[in-house]
């Protein structure tokens, strides 16, 4: 588990103070992958370091499994930090050292006898997929597969916490998908928490169990994937959530209603869980006088939770339109009128 009460990072810049972190509080229970996203600027990667005092907090203490890490002695910090792994977004491998050499560095630092180190590297290779790579130098290797032996090498003092900063950003699509799951496959095999810092959504909805927002400083919103995705509170999350759900109308169809004397509402509907498969269109067409112009329509998944989104414009006697809205707050999903797109 890491907890953060109260973490506040400032820096000096001639005379001027940066506030990188306000009073962070947050809790990444064991064995989570926790993701934490913000634009550039918000404080994410200051946030990650302090976990490992790369950074030390101005003030707030970061707690892993219960202990205070700021409160150790530099002989107990070095001890600790073989506890807590960490992954790079440009690898920081060795390039004068071979893959093998890499991924061994931090148990030849800690005197670890050779035949352990061998076995484990060796492990380490194999979980990787890169057993036949071990003899190469990292100029001789992809984006993909240098990552892989940046997160080989996190793994060699077999910690409980894996920091990952911004590990995929630097990645292809396609390679960013499959580091996303050698992460997972981490986390299920080894059990260790990760912390996931990240400017993409599309990341976070991947890979990650809960997720936080952060901007200047400060912790916006928190929750798990789902409730975060699903019903975004903040405006800085609702364009997170936007890049990646698709949850929009279209511009062009947008403009075409704005440039119309249509006074019609129009309502987004949600349907979540066993609700996707409610048939709620069909019966209001059926048992009220009105039409329902489906405007735009998506199902997805969250969380292995099936999840649609529906806008739609009533047209029709405002009372029967006022009966029709009133059956469907009465039933599983959920609506919000959409003014503005009329507007």
């Amino acid at each position: 588990m890491i907890q953060f009460e109260g973490v506040t990072k400032t820096y000096k810049s001639g005379k001027r103070e940066v506030h990188a972190l306000n009073g962070i509080d947050l809790t990444v229970g064991t064995g989570e992958i926790y993701g934490v996203i913000g634009f550039s600027g918000a404080g994410k990667s200051s946030l990650i370091r302090t976990v490992n005092l790369l950074e030390r907090p101005s003030a707030g203490t970061v707690k892993i499994h219960g202990r205070d890490i700021s409160a150790l002695s530099p002989k107990e910090i070095r001890a600790a930090r073989k506890d807590i792994g960490m992954i790079f977004q440009h690898f920081n491998l060795l390039t004068s050292k071979t893959v093998f050499t890499n991924i061994a560095m931090p148990l030849i630092l800690s005197k670890t006898p050779k035949a352990e180190i061998r076995t484990r590297v060796t492990e380490l290779l194999e979980f990787v997929g890169l057993a036949d790579q071990a003899d190469k130098y990292p100029e001789q290797l992809s984006g993909g597969q240098k990552q892989r032996i940046g997160i080989a090498r996190a793994l060699a003092t077999n910690p409980s916490v894996l920091l990952c900063d911004e590990a995929t950003s630097a990645l292809d699509p396609q390679t960013t998908q499959s580091i996303l799951d050698l992460l997972r496959e981490v986390n299920r095999k080894y059990k260790i928490t990760i912390l996931l810092i990240t400017h993409e959504m599309a990341v976070i909805r991947e890979v990650c169990d809960k997720v936080a927002v952060l901007e200047d400083g400060q912790v916006i919103e928190q929750g798990t994937v789902f409730d975060v995705f699903s019903n975004p509170q903040h405006a800085t999350t609702r364009r997170f959530v936007r890049s990646v759900m698709n949850d929009e109308l279209p511009e062009k169809l947008l403009k075409q209603i704005r440039n119309t004397d249509r006074q019609q509402p129009i309502y987004r509907i949600q349907f979540t869980g066993e609700s996707v498969a409610y048939p709620l269109i069909s019966q209001l067409s059926r048992r009220y006088d009105l039409e329902l112009n489906v405007l735009f329509g998506n199902i997805t998944e969250l969380q292995g939770i099936p999840y649609g989104n529906l806008i739609v414009e009533f047209s029709g006697n405002p009372a029967e339109i006022q009966r029709a809205l009133l059956e469907i707050r009465n039933s599983p999903v959920l609506a919000e009128e959409l003014n503005s797109y009329a507007s």
